[in-house]
């Protein structure tokens, strides 16, 4: 074993005495899990603690299960990743560019228009002010945020972070598939995972052992989620999970039961720095990519929502798996700053 474990334990003990974290840790080398613990309440009001079995939101990082979704069409030779968007999806999107493909859309780099543009808005609950956000429970529900709106640039010409996106793939895996979105994860990848505890759970309709999302109040109370993100999660994420599910996907997808080593491969692929001035950071197919020397040192889904944080990795060198899921943002950040450095020492 290469982590120093007990540099691990007294890091996350201290850090949780400083800033105290809500959620579940998971850290697993080779096939031995080395730390598992849940933190906080996952539900406040009836003192329901977080636990190993807690299911907890994804938030964007559902994307990845997206890209996967695509991949496995691609392999049954439905599409290709060349495919323009305008072939595969009988939807009138009038001001799209006719050359957006599927693999622009999977790399954000089609330059579509989106719902929610984190290059200038960062406030989602904003969203949802003026709109009611119960209404919001198939992909096709989001098209009126963005179906008529311009391009921001040319598909290819640069990489810019897009929900919108992973909506309209959703929208290409419910034609191709013929059947909803949430129904062909659930069947064609959480099942083959093993995955029995996650789902696309509706907020109004959540089972038992779901953590609830909590955003903290000026007066020093908390407020759940409920009223912050759409009631039911989609092809842009809003997934719920498990740390122990989590490893059942990281398990299949890195040996191959998911998809073939080529086309895994094609998903692990750093197409895109994200930033320009950072030569670690890329994007592949659904999924985040750190690169040191050329060399990939971990893949990666991140997502946050309001009371959602999650992080799950994967380091390749190592066979180490991360996962840290919150029900509130706070302290979630600085947690993973204190265990990440000790990972990427062992």
């Amino acid at each position: 074993m290469s982590i120093d474990v007990s540099a691990l334990e007294d890091v996350i003990t201290l850090q949780h005495k400083r800033s105290p974290f809500s959620g579940v840790i998971f850290v697993r080398e080779q096939d031995e899990i080395i730390f598992a613990q849940g933190y906080g309440m996952a539900n406040r009001a009836e003192q329901l603690p977080n636990t190993v079995q807690t299911r907890l939101g994804m938030a964007s990082g559902a994307k990845t299960f997206t890209s996967i979704a695509i991949c496995q069409l691609v392999e049954h030779g439905r599409i290709t990743f060349d495919t323009r968007l305008k072939d595969c999806l009988d939807i009138s999107l009038p001001q799209f560019d006719p050359d957006v493909t599927l693999h622009h859309l999977l790399t954000h780099s089609a330059g579509i228009p989106d719902y929610f543009d984190e290059a200038v808005m960062d406030d989602y609950e904003a969203l949802w002010q003026e709109r009611p956000m119960y209404a919001f429970r198939t992909p096709r529900d989001f098209l009126p945020l963005f179906a008529k709106g311009t391009m921001k640039f040319k598909p290819g010409e640069q990489w810019a972070y897009n929900n919108a996106g992973f909506i309209v793939l959703g929208l290409v895996v419910e034609q191709l598939a013929e059947m909803p979105f949430s129904e062909y994860v659930e069947k064609h990848i959480f099942q083959a995972c093993g995955m029995t505890s996650s789902g696309y759970f509706p907020m109004d309709r959540l089972p038992g052992g779901t953590a609830l999302g909590y955003i903290p109040v000026k007066d020093g109370t908390w407020r759940t989620n409920i009223y912050s993100i759409p009631s039911v999660g989609g092809p842009d994420g809003g997934t719920y999970t498990t740390v122990h599910d989590l490893a059942r996907f990281w398990d299949a997808l890195m040996r191959y039961q998911l998809l073939s080593q080529a086309t895994v491969a094609k998903i692990l692929t750093p197409y895109w720095r994200t930033k320009p001035d950072n030569e670690k950071t890329h994007y592949g197919y659904g999924l985040w990519i750190t690169q040191e020397k050329g060399q990939p040192q971990t893949y990666y889904m991140l997502g946050e929502d309001p009371g959602v944080s999650f992080f799950s990795s994967f380091y390749p060198i190592k066979q180490i798996q991360f996962s840290l899921m919150g029900n509130t943002v706070a302290a979630a950040d600085a947690m993973f700053n204190c265990i990440a450095p000790i990972l990427k020492a062992a």
